[in-house]
């Protein structure tokens, strides 16, 4: 591919208003990218088409240099098959890190950004374990069950690919940004947005489709009836990839999507044996397993959860009542030891103790054998 062919790619992947498919449909019409561009009014028949001037892609290929990363095209030969394979792949991604670590075979880990103390506990030992095992780890890079994902797979020392929803330049949530940089220096990040662009609502399902496209099964951890967890599961269907998960507890609202699948036929998962046992081992399903019932999508195919920045901490507000407001996430009816809780809270531990004291108290608090704790069940 000559290099204008290749910036006139990279200026329909910018396109706004038209989707990869449609693209791709034009660029085949026109016979190439180039003839595409030129004569994008007449093949867009009347759709408003919004093009970057060929300078901004110039520009951005230099920003992302200095960033230590790279354009990543569909056309390329490392692009990673199994994305490749999706109905709506991208036709770009900036790639921070190896791009050839897209194409491990690997394993996605999903699920609520307030996930429990204990679902985090369960998302980092998955990761951990399926990184010893050899498989990269995906996940999108978000609190809570996403963050202990990456962290369990850098801390076996393996493979872990996030995938972001804004540019490269902005990372989301800003408190993952030291982890973003870790993930880019021992394997990839990518993003399909443009430097500069803010995470927003609309773009978390894209990056959700880049997600469930690069991996080989799809684990959900811990999600609600309506979460862009399920937009993934459903994406990850769609693709024909495995889809497993956890069970919780029917007591944890937390809990109800990702049971959901399990009563649909997703593959219950309490180890990682559970997944590696279950996962393809050779070519990707032609054809997409169904669950019983498909898991719907959003109408709006939004995510405004993922936009939802932690309330900021109280004027005044002493150190055991944000004690209170962080056991009321890591808490839930599923049992998790305090040394746990004390290891995920950022309070200090005389706070956290005195917030336990005081749920105990209000008779909201089980304490069991092992030095552990649970909210009591409605």
């Amino acid at each position: 591919m000559t290099s204008a062919e290749r910036l006139a790619r990279l200026r329909l992947a910018r396109a706004e208003g038209i989707g990869p498919a449609a693209v791709r449909a034009l660029i085949a019409r026109a016979g190439g990218a180039e003839a595409a561009v030129e004569d994008l009014p007449r093949l867009a028949r009347g759709r408003p088409v919004a093009l970057p001037q060929a300078d901004e892609l110039r520009r951005e290929e230099e920003a992302l240099a200095r960033l230590g990363a790279t354009f990543l095209l569909d056309t390329d030969p490392g692009y990673p098959e199994a994305l490749a394979a999706t109905a709506d792949a991208p036709l770009a991604l900036a790639v921070a890190g190896d791009p050839a670590l897209l194409s491990r075979r690997a394993v996605a880990i999903v699920g609520a950004r307030n996930a429990s103390a204990g679902a985090r506990v369960i998302a980092e030992r998955l990761a951990r374990e399926l990184a010893e095992a050899g498989l990269a780890v995906v996940s999108g890079l978000a609190r809570g069950v996403d963050t202990a994902a990456h962290e369990g797979a850098l801390a076996a020392g393996g493979v872990t690919v996030a995938a972001v929803a804004g540019g490269l330049d902005r990372p989301y949530p800003p408190q993952n940004a030291a982890l973003q940089a870790r993930i880019a220096a021992s394997g990839a990040v990518v993003a399909e947005a443009p430097l500069g662009t803010a995470a927003m609502a609309r773009l978390f399902p894209r990056r959700n489709r880049i997600v469930a496209g690069l991996a080989r099964g799809v684990v959900v951890v811990e999600a609600a009836l309506k979460s862009g967890s399920l937009i993934t599961a459903r994406l990850a269907l769609e693709a024909g990839r495995e889809l497993f998960a956890v069970p919780g507890s029917p007591l944890d609202p937390r809990a109800r999507g990702s049971n959901d699948l399990l009563r649909q036929g997703a593959t219950l998962v309490e180890t990682a044996e559970d997944v590696l046992a279950a996962l393809p081992a050779g070519p990707l399903a032609p054809s997409p397993p169904r669950l019983r019932t498909p898991v719907p999508a959003p109408a709006d195919e939004e995510e405004p959860a993922e936009i939802d920045p932690e309330e900021p901490d109280p004027d005044g507000a002493d150190e055991v009542t944000l004690a209170r407001r962080h056991l009321a996430t890591l808490l839930s009816p599923t049992p998790v030891s305090v040394d746990e809780v004390l290891r995920r809270c950022p309070c200090s531990a005389a706070a956290v103790n005195a917030a336990l004291s005081d749920l105990d108290l209000e008779g909201r608090l089980d304490r069991l054998p092992g030095n552990r704790v649970a909210l009591k069940g409605a």
